[in-house]
C-alpha cells in the first residue's frame, strides 16, 4: 500500500464501491437520480443510524455533487480521495412505448489509493467496483488487507453487460467470495454465476470458497441463509409493491445492521432467523415506495415488532432481535463448520 495513501476517518461500517447517476429516459423526459449498487448500501446503513463511510470515485462536477449531497442526508461520509474521476458515472434507461428498457453506461472505476486505519469493524463492497478495473484490483487490495481484522462482506449484484464474459467474471467472483465472510446475491445472480446449479448447491458452492455465511434473496419467496452447518428459510413479507429499485440494496443494509448488532456470536440457527428477518424487512420497506429510498430504524424497527406481534398471535412465538447496543468484538470471527 501507498505509504502516501490517506488514512480513513474511524467508521462502524466502510463500504467501498461504485456511485453514480442513474439517468431514466422517456418520452416526457429524463429524471435522474443518485445510484450505484455499494453507495445505495451505504445510505441505506447511514438511514439505520450506522455510522457509514463511502471509498467510491466520482468526478467535481453537478452528478458528483447531486450525490454527495444525497449521502450526506443520511449522514454517510465521503473519504478523502473521492474526487479522482473527469467526470462522474452515469447508467441510461432509455425506456421505449412498451415499457421494455435499453441500458446505456458511462463507467470509469478507478479508485485512488487507501489504507484502512484504524480498521472499520466491517467492510462491505460490491457490484461493478469488484469487476471493472482498474478499480477491481484496488478493492481486492484492500480487501486482502482487512482479512482477518474485520468482517467482510460482498454482493456481486451482476449485470451481465458490465462485467464480462462469463468465465472470467465467474473467477472474479470465486476470487471476492474467497476473501470474504458473507457473501449475499440474488436468485439472478446465482442463476447467472452458476446456471447448472440448484440454489441450494448454489449456496454449497459458495460456503466452499471459505464465506462463514451466505445469503440468497428469493423475491416473493423470501430469502436463505446458509452456513455450513445449517440453513433457515425466511418468508416474504407483504407488500403492495411501487417498485423494485434498489430493494437488494436495502435488504443488504438492513443484514450489515444486523450483523453489527448481533457481534461475534455463533450463527446458529435462531441468530439466522433473526439476521434473515431484519434483512427481508428492510427490503419489503424498500418496495413500498419509489425510487431506491431504504427504511429508517424507526420504520425497520416497527415492521419487526408487528411481525413478531403477528407470529406470537397466530401461536409462534419469536425471540426478539438482539439489542443494537451490543459490539462486534475486532478478531474475533468465529468461522462455523471449521
Amino acid at each position: 500500500m501507498n505509504a502516501s495513501s490517506p488514512h480513513t476517518d474511524s467508521h462502524e461500517i466502510l463500504v467501498i464501491g461504485e456511485a453514480l447517476i442513474d439517468i431514466v429516459a422517456t418520452e416526457q423526459g429524463s429524471i435522474a437520480h443518485p445510484g450505484g449498487s455499494p453507495a445505495n448500501v451505504a445510505f441505506g446503513l447511514g438511514r439505520l443510524g450506522v455510522d457509514a463511510g463511502l471509498l467510491t470515485a466520482l468526478g467535481d462536477d453537478e452528478f458528483g455533487a447531486k450525490i454527495q449531497a444525497h449521502l450526506g442526508t443520511a449522514n454517510v461520509k465521503l473519504l478523502p480521495g473521492c474526487l479522482n474521476l473527469e467526470r462522474t458515472a452515469s447508467a441510461t434507461a432509455v425506456l421505449a412505448a412498451d415499457g421494455s428498457a435499453r441500458y446505456e453506461f458511462d463507467i470509469t472505476w478507478d479508485l485512488a489509493p487507501h489504507e484502512l486505519d484504524p480498521m472499520p469493524k466491517i467492510v462491505h463492497t460490491g457490484s461493478i467496483a469488484t469487476f471493472l478495473e482498474p478499480g477491481a484490483e484496488a478493492v481486492a487490495s484492500l480487501l486482502a488487507q482487512a482479512k482477518g481484522q474485520a468482517l467482510l462482506t460482498y454482493d456481486p449484484n451482476i449485470r451481465p453487460a458490465l462485467v464480462g464474459e462469463h468465465g472470467k467474471a465467474l473467477e472474479t467472483f470465486k476470487r471476492m467470495a474467497a476473501l470474504c465472510d458473507v457473501v449475499k446475491l440474488s436468485d439472478e445472480d446465482a442463476q447467472w454465476l452458476y446456471p447448472q446449479l440448484e440454489l441450494e448447491q448454489v449456496s454449497e458452492a459458495i460456503l466452499e470458497l471459505g464465506p462463514i455465511l451466505v445469503v440468497l434473496t428469493l423475491g416473493a419467496d423470501g430469502a436463505l441463509l446458509a452456513t455450513r452447518s445449517d440453513q433457515v428459510r425466511i418468508k416474504a413479507v407483504r407488500s403492495e409493491v411501487a417498485d423494485t429499485i434498489g430493494a437488494g440494496d436495502s435488504f443488504m443494509s438492513s443484514l450489515l445492521h444486523g450483523l453489527l448488532a448481533h457481534g461475534s456470536a455463533e450463527l446458529s440457527t435462531a441468530e439466522l432467523e433473526h439476521l434473515g428477518r431484519r434483512a427481508v424487512a428492510g427490503g419489503a420497506l424498500a418496495v413500498r415506495r419509489s425510487g431506491a429510498m431504504p427504511p429508517t430504524l424507526e420504520e425497520l424497527t416497527a415492521l419487526l415488532e408487528e411481525q413478531h406481534l403477528a407470529a406470537s398471535y397466530l401461536g409462534q412465538p419469536r425471540r426478539p432481535p438482539r439489542s443494537a447496543g451490543s459490539r462486534w468484538h475486532r478478531g474475533s470471527i468465529r468461522r462455523c463448520g471449521r
